[in-house]
């Protein structure tokens, strides 16, 4: 009896135990069945057809990524493989085949990026010699001298001829203003001769003839040479001695001076003003013969108009300045800039109140070139307040029709000759023209 009971004892004790180790012989036996379970699944796709089309086994991870890459690139390959297509219509003509052969062509390089974006033909890479033809001289040649700068500055000097206070004479108005012409022509292509590395760093300037190689170095100073040299005599001996002398001079200070000092200081701008300002001077001097306050004040007003134009322009163009290696107000000054642009567009209002003090014009000139002043006075305080592109470009177009309508006012309201006449204040050579004129 006592050995049943002690085996009961040990029996009871030893049922906790008993439940852990059937407990880890279920885990064991369950990792078992997962293991059978996974076998069986590889026996049925392998060897049973219908049901391999419909469960694809996993690929095997030991496998090499370089491999897999090679097989998508093959399956890429294979996609956008193009077959050549034959044409369908043989009464196509030649021409249409090969551009539909060319499209095709690039379409499929493009798909299959085999060759890379931007790659042409050597033909398009490599530089070409620019010919220049007889038939694009000419337009060469205009550009060469700034024909439109040309013309402004012809038309300023016609202005001082008509309004100096003598008989027109046709002839000697037609040899001062194709003298002027031809020294200006002159001076602006000495001008880009001097400025070729500068000017190709510039957008505005960088299809200008020397720059694109379209004429030789040497035919500009020829060219300048050519209309120098007879604008010169022309102005000197067909007209007077002092109107060749200020023509040669603006020459000397526009190609000399004004030309080295932009890369220099800021100064360029007003020695340019006195650039523009000698035309209208050369133009009074060429029917008078001489220099008088007439002559001043004309040159006055052409003085103070370019502050409010040039600066205007270049407040647009202060990339391009500051990319040339321009010394320019817009670029190292721009308060000063917009400062002066306003100063001189009041002024303005005072050289057009001086005029009929110096009895160059009537009183009425004042008051009817008022408005158009203010105007451009207005313009120029908005430039100087908001200093942005939009408030330039409006002062820099309304100078553009400024001037012209300034000057025609001051010719309309120019006193005649003979209101001059009968106040003696026309000098001898001029009274004796006035005298033949009235003469019948």
């Amino acid at each position: 009896g006592l050995f049943i009971w002690r085996l009961r004892n040990t029996g009871v004790r030893q049922i906790p135990y008993r439940f852990v180790n059937l407990y880890h012989i279920a885990n064991d036996r369950l990792i078992s069945f997962q293991y059978f379970n996974f076998l069986k699944r590889m026996y049925v796709t392998q060897y049973n057809k219908d049901l391999s089309q419909r469960a694809k086994p996993k690929s095997d991870s030991a496998v090499s990524p370089f491999h897999e890459l090679q097989q998508l690139d093959q399956e890429k390959k294979v996609v956008h493989k193009i077959s050549p297509v034959s044409p369908v219509h043989q009464s196509w003509s030649e021409t249409l085949v090969r551009n539909e052969w060319r499209e095709m062509k690039s379409a499929a390089e493009t798909e299959d990026s085999v060759i890379p974006v931007g790659a042409g033909s050597k033909e398009d890479r490599q530089w070409k010699e620019m010919k220049l033809r007889l038939d694009d001289l000419p337009g060469v040649l205009a550009r060469l001298s700034k024909i439109k700068l040309t013309a402004l500055v012809v038309s300023t000097a016609s202005a001082g001829f008509a309004m100096a206070p003598v008989p027109f004479e046709l002839t000697r108005f037609l040899l001062a203003s194709f003298g002027t012409g031809l020294a200006s022509c002159a001076a602006n292509s000495i001008n880009q001769f001097f400025e070729v590395p500068f000017d190709s760093n510039m957008n505005r300037t960088k299809n200008r003839p020397l720059v694109r190689g379209q004429i030789s170095p040497l035919l500009a100073v020829c060219f300048a040479a050519s209309c120098g040299v007879p604008g010169i005599a022309l102005l000197t001996l067909g007209v007077n001695p002092l109107t060749g002398a200020l023509g040669a001079f603006n020459i000397f200070l526009y190609t000399c001076c004004y030309t080295p000092l932009k890369r220099m200081s800021i100064a360029n701008t007003w020695v340019g003003a006195v650039v523009g300002a000698i035309p209208p001077i050369m133009g009074w001097t060429a029917a008078t013969g001489s220099l008088d306050a007439g002559a001043l004040l004309l040159g006055g007003i052409l003085y103070s108009w370019q502050f409010p134009h040039f600066n205007a322009l270049s407040w647009g163009l202060r990339e391009d300045y500051s990319r040339g290696g321009y010394c320019m107000m817009s670029v190292t000054h721009p308060g000063l800039c917009r400062r002066v642009a306003l100063r001189h567009c009041l002024a303005l209002i005072g050289l057009s109140a001086v005029a009929p003090v110096l009895d160059i014009t009537t009183w009425t000139f004042p008051v009817i070139s008022l408005p158009i002043n203010l105007y451009i006075s207005y313009l120029g305080f908005q430039f100087y307040r908001d200093a942005d592109r939009s408030s330039s470009r409006k002062l820099f177009f309304c100078s553009l029709w400024h001037l012209p309508m300034l000057l025609l006012v001051m010719f309309t309201c120019k006193k005649s000759v003979l209101e001059k006449e009968d106040k003696g204040d026309l000098p001898g050579r001029s009274r004796e023209r006035a005298m033949e004129i009235r003469l019948p």
